[in-house]
């Protein structure tokens, strides 16, 4: 089995391999439209992980924890990500698409940073083995054939039905 950390780590390591690929081919593009399906597509992408995010980790961590800065930071972030891939839509020219398109991978790498190297370790000192495997189940459970969500998967600051309850989510003190 596989914990919610590990699960979203992997997933991490998929999307940076998919911002490569993207911003290898920025240059490359002819048009606008190609640069927003592109942003589209990492949009998608990104959506649906955030949504697995919020819904699974977050959601447990939010019920231990006093001091909700690092959570609000991380919503913080996914909303800023979102607008910024939302803007790609908007560009009124090809190297507008390009340069808003770079600077929302450029956000979500930063943001993948953060929570590797702050949020998770957090997550996996407060919440109990079992509850991290619990939440890595539910996540394989959203996630049956591709490992990722689709676009808007799960609806948008709701808990998923799968997160456990919030006394079986915390180590004891």
């Amino acid at each position: 089995m596989t914990t919610i950390t590990d699960a979203l780590v992997t997933e991490h390591r998929v999307f940076l391999t998919v911002f490569d690929q993207v911003e290898r081919a920025l240059p490359k593009l002819d048009t606008l439209a190609e640069a927003k399906l592109l942003g589209t597509l990492v949009e998608d992408l990104l959506h649906g992980h955030a949504d697995a995010e919020t819904n699974l980790a977050y959601a447990a961590l939010d019920h231990v924890l006093e001091e909700k800065g690092q959570l609000d930071r991380m919503n913080q972030d996914h909303d800023e990500i979102d607008a910024r891939l939302k803007q790609v839509q908007t560009a009124r020219d090809l190297a507008e698409g390009r340069r808003l398109l770079k600077a929302a991978l450029k956000a979500s790498r930063e943001h993948f940073r953060h929570e590797e190297e702050t949020v998770f370790p957090l997550i996996e000192r407060v919440l109990r083995r079992e509850t991290l495997l619990s939440l890595g189940e539910a996540w394989r459970q959203d996630h049956p054939r591709t490992g990722t969500p689709g676009p808007r998967h799960l609806p948008a600051g709701r808990r998923s039905a799968k997160s456990p309850p919030a006394k079986a989510v915390s180590k004891p003190r």
